[in-house]
């Protein structure tokens, strides 16, 4: 479990360090970031799935591409995993990589929302308190500036579908991720054919480029690696309470090495949905130390 423990953690920290790396790759902006990310993540995922034996799956998945209605969903889940991962390079070049990680903090608590609102799941009262808080955030916020960033709605209203949609299908994450990359390969390949010459240009002018895009893969595909190891080495409610860590580096990362402010008002949004945050960690590691002594 150790070991599990490890990989989430170290996952976490590769994910937030490529929120970082991002600036590094200028003068690129996060459409030919994030195509490189795709065009480099594809072979990297394919010796994931080779290690993981789940090339059975997948080509059980592809049989059912032929039914349209199924194919229809896949599109529209690829493309909504395409925005999340756009955004996630394009944010911290624009300034609003506190934005996105604002989204990540309410992404758990959102999901709680959905699993209550569309599947009947029962609150607990520590998740009902977890939600008055965030909404207390989201509150002020509003009063504050009279809207929430375009870019946290993005992530705290795209991935819940994604997520939805995978649950409807039926499809393993493993082979869900292969056919959502796949799927997002040629607009990455489009994107990289549109700038070419734009591209062509930043390599002569920036020759760190030709070690930054190789190095974007490998980061990529290890942090991935990591995840998905990890996800199958741990309980999934420890797993679900370590997904915390990336969001809190995130901020971090955005507030301390990208240099984007806090202002005192601000934190009083931050504050409220960084409890409710907690609230929400201690429940999970309260019944994470419940599941592991009843299977001692």
């Amino acid at each position: 479990m150790k070991q599990g423990v490890a990989l989430s953690v170290g996952a976490s920290a590769l994910f937030a360090g490529l929120y970082y790396y991002a600036t590094l790759m200028r003068p690129f902006d996060g459409d030919i970031i994030f195509a490189w990310r795709v065009l480099l993540g594809l072979p990297a995922l394919a010796v994931v799935v080779q290690r993981a034996r789940g090339w059975t799956e997948i080509r059980a998945v592809g049989r059912r591409l032929s039914e349209p209605g199924f194919l229809a969903l896949t599109f529209v889940s690829a493309a909504l995993l395409g925005v999340q991962l756009w955004l996630f390079v394009w944010a911290p070049l624009h300034g609003m990589g506190l934005d996105v990680a604002m989204g990540y903090f309410l992404l758990p608590l959102m999901m709680v929302v959905v699993g209550r609102l569309f599947y009947g799941e029962r609150l607990s009262r520590g998740q009902a308190w977890a939600v008055g808080l965030a909404a207390l955030g989201v509150a002020h916020e509003l009063w504050r500036v009279g809207a929430v960033s375009w870019a946290t709605a993005v992530v705290i209203l795209g991935y819940p579908p994604y997520f939805m949609l995978r649950r409807r299908l039926k499809v393993g994450s493993l082979a869900s991720l292969w056919y959502d990359m796949l799927l997002l390969l040629p607009p990455a390949l489009l994107i990289l054919q549109m700038q070419s010459h734009e591209a062509a240009r930043a390599f002569v002018e920036f020759p760190r480029l030709f070690l930054l895009v190789p190095l974007l893969g490998l980061i990529s595909s290890v942090a991935l690696a990591m995840y998905l190891a990890a996800s199958r080495m741990l309980p999934l409610s420890l797993f679900g309470l370590l997904s915390y860590v990336e969001p809190v580096l995130l901020f971090w990362v955005a507030f301390l090495l990208l240099g984007e402010p806090v202002g005192i008002t601000e934190w009083l949004t931050y504050i409220p949905i960084w409890l409710a945050v907690l609230l929400v960690a201690l429940e999970g590691a309260k019944k994470w130390r419940a599941e592991a002594r009843r299977s001692s």
